[in-house]
């Protein structure tokens, strides 16, 4: 009985999507870019349809990598899709947790470098379902770390955790050097792939670094319980923002381009001293309250008359929450490329479009 197919080599066509590079770039910089590091280069993408997968994906297309990306469920709207860009790279369908599925594809794509996105990244489906989210963000973790383990074509992995596996702290802002004291699943499972990823490179020496990212935020992310879609989506149809908690929550808030931009930093940099095996913070340095980030929301659009609707109704939300990113601009260079003004106007835009649709 034949096996049944679970990789697709898809057609190549050239679709017209935004730039990724920021609004003050150098053409001829961008282009020596395009022509270096990522050039050829096999890439494992896993998580490629979520929201930070879909720009990375793009952003290594852009730069001539040879992207193999795993998909588990289709997403019609997901950006990847929209943009045209999943027509330009190779498939792999399954889940993350399928050891034989991944060791297949990293041997027969001969991947050189591996970004480890792929998580339940949403935290009341966590608080629901914790054991899909347990078996996902830890299980799926050392399922791909072990697989590049074993292959001889593994030179890095980059590995995605995020600043709510340090929990709820008295001393901000968090440092790499702070504990992982997340109490919930979300946070709990981060911090389990976190730990297993440093291991792996303690351990076996392992070409591995993890990144801890600030709030995401930018066009594809269409989980409108989230602060900035739903808030730009209201503002967008001139309604009045609502509010779960009391607006007083801190929080630190990256745009998705700044972290492809922190992801492709960091992989450049794992065959250097001083980055293998460590964690990074990555963030604007510059936290913001629930409420003021609304606020700039509504200034941007198109509506800044809108008040928001404060509910006071999120009785699990931690205070504050936000990161010391000097680690990654000493040891990797890196720094943010866009103000918050910058990154919301290019999301409204993004968001406007989609909606028209």
């Amino acid at each position: 009985m034949a096996r049944k197919r679970t990789v697709e080599d898809l057609e190549v066509r050239n679709p017209m999507i935004p730039d990724l590079q920021p609004p003050t770039r150098n053409p001829q910089s961008a282009i020596r870019n395009l022509q270096s590091f990522w050039l050829d280069r096999p890439v494992f993408v896993t998580g490629c349809a979520g929201l930070l997968g879909s720009w990375l994906t793009i952003a290594l297309v852009e730069r001539g990598a040879s992207v193999v990306g795993l998909v588990r469920d289709e997403v019609p709207f997901s950006h990847l899709r929209r943009s045209g860009y999943q027509d330009r790279i190779a498939v792999v369908r399954g889940d993350v947790t399928d050891y034989e599925l991944i060791e297949r594809a990293l041997n027969e794509y001969e991947i050189d470098a591996v970004f480890h996105l792929a998580a339940q990244t949403i935290v009341p489906i966590a608080n629901r379902a914790p054991l899909s989210t347990f078996e996902a963000n830890a299980k799926g973790t050392w399922t791909v770390l072990e697989a590049a383990r074993r292959s001889p074509k593994v030179t890095r992995v980059a590995v995605a955790s995020t600043d709510k596996a340090y929990g709820a702290q008295e001393k901000l802002p968090y440092t790499e050097d702070d504990p992982l004291l997340g109490c919930y699943p979300y946070d709990v499972s981060k911090a389990c792939a976190d730990l297993i990823a440093r291991a792996y490179a303690a351990t076996y020496d392992l070409p591995v670094a993890v990144t801890r990212c600030a709030n995401l935020y930018g066009g594809g992310d269409l989980n409108w319980s989230r602060i900035v879609p739903g808030t730009i989506r209201s503002t967008i149809r001139g309604e009045r923002p609502i509010i779960r908690s009391d607006g007083t929550p801190l929080h630190d808030y990256l745009y998705v381009k700044d972290a492809v931009h922190a992801y492709l930093t960091l992989a450049e940099h794992l065959d250097e001293p001083g980055a293998q095996g460590e964690a990074f913070n990555f963030g604007m340095d510059a936290p913001k309250s629930v409420l003021e980030m609304v606020q700039t929301i509504i200034a941007v659009s198109d509506h800044p008359e809108l008040e928001p609707m404060v509910l006071a109704d999120a009785p699990h939300e931690i205070q504050a929450q936000y990161l010391d990113s000097s680690k990654a601009h000493r040891v990797l260079g890196w720094s943010p490329r866009y103000s918050l003004e910058e990154g919301l106007r290019e999301t409204l835009e993004w968001y406007r479009e989609f909606l028209s649709r």
